[in-house]
C-alpha cells in the first residue's frame, strides 16, 4: 500500500493507538476492500465511506483484541463479519467460528476467509446460533449490536464452556441489562472501551458462565 493512502495511515494510527501489532495493517486494509466492493452490490452494511468503516468496524471490532491469546471464539450473528474477521487477522493464535443466518453475508464472509487465506483458523456456520450444536466448545462468545445480555446468552450461552466469557461490546454501562442477568452467569468485570476516532461511550463487560 502506498505511504500516502490516507485509509492505510488511519488504520495504522489506529493499530498503534490500541497497542496492536502494525503488521495487521495489510490484511485488514484487504479485508476493507473486499467489504466495500461486495456491499456495493449486498448492503452488507449501511456505512459506505471506507474512512468511516475504519473507525466504526475494523478499529470497533480491534478495540477488544488485548482479550485474546489461544482461545476459541464464536462470534454470533457475525454480519460481514464483524467482530471476528479483524480479530483472526491480528491476533495470530485465536480460532474463530462466525455463525450468520442471512446468506448474502455468510457467503461474504466465506469469500473473505478464502482470500485472506484464513480458512485453517475461522470457520464461518450458516444459520441461527441457538441452533448451532457445539455445546461447550468456544472459551469466548462475541456479538456485536445483537440484543441485550440476556438475548446473547440466551442464543449462544450454550456454546460456551463452564469458565467461559461473554465479551459484551456496549454503548453506554448497561445497568438495566445485567440487573436481569440470567442465573448461571456473573459479571466478571467491565472496562470502557477507548476507540480511535470514535467519540461516545463504550464499555467492554465480561461475562462469566459459572461451572
Amino acid at each position: 500500500m502506498s505511504a500516502h493512502d490516507p485509509i492505510q495511515s488511519q488504520l495504522l494510527a489506529g493499530l498503534a493507538e490500541l497497542g496492536l501489532d502494525p503488521a495487521a495493517a495489510d490484511a485488514l486494509r484487504r479485508y476493507l476492500d473486499l467489504l466495500a466492493r461486495w456491499n456495493q452490490t449486498y448492503n452488507l452494511t449501511a456505512i459506505r465511506d471506507p474512512a468511516e468503516m475504519v473507525s466504526k468496524h475494523l478499529l470497533d471490532s480491534l478495540s477488544i483484541a488485548t482479550e485474546f491469546d489461544q482461545q476459541r471464539l464464536v462470534d454470533i450473528g457475525s454480519g460481514a463479519g464483524l467482530p471476528g474477521i479483524p480479530l483472526a487477522l491480528a491476533c495470530p493464535h485465536l480460532r474463530v467460528t462466525m455463525v450468520e443466518s442471512a446468506g448474502k453475508k455468510a457467503r461474504f464472509m466465506r469469500e473473505a476467509v478464502r482470500q485472506l487465506d484464513l480458512g485453517a483458523r475461522v470457520d464461518v456456520v450458516e444459520g441461527r446460533a441457538e441452533a448451532l450444536d457445539r455445546p461447550g466448545q468456544y472459551d469466548r462468545l462475541s456479538a456485536r449490536a445483537l440484543g441485550t445480555l440476556t438475548q446473547l446468552l440466551d442464543l449462544g450461552g450454550h456454546l460456551l464452556q463452564p469458565g467461559g466469557l461473554l465479551l459484551a461490546m456496549k454503548g453506554k454501562y448497561p445497568d438495566d441489562e445485567l440487573a436481569a442477568l440470567p442465573s448461571g452467569y456473573r459479571l466478571l468485570d467491565s472496562r470502557p472501551l477507548a476507540v480511535p476516532g470514535l467519540i461516545g461511550e463504550r464499555h467492554l463487560l465480561r461475562i462469566e458462565k459459572l461451572g
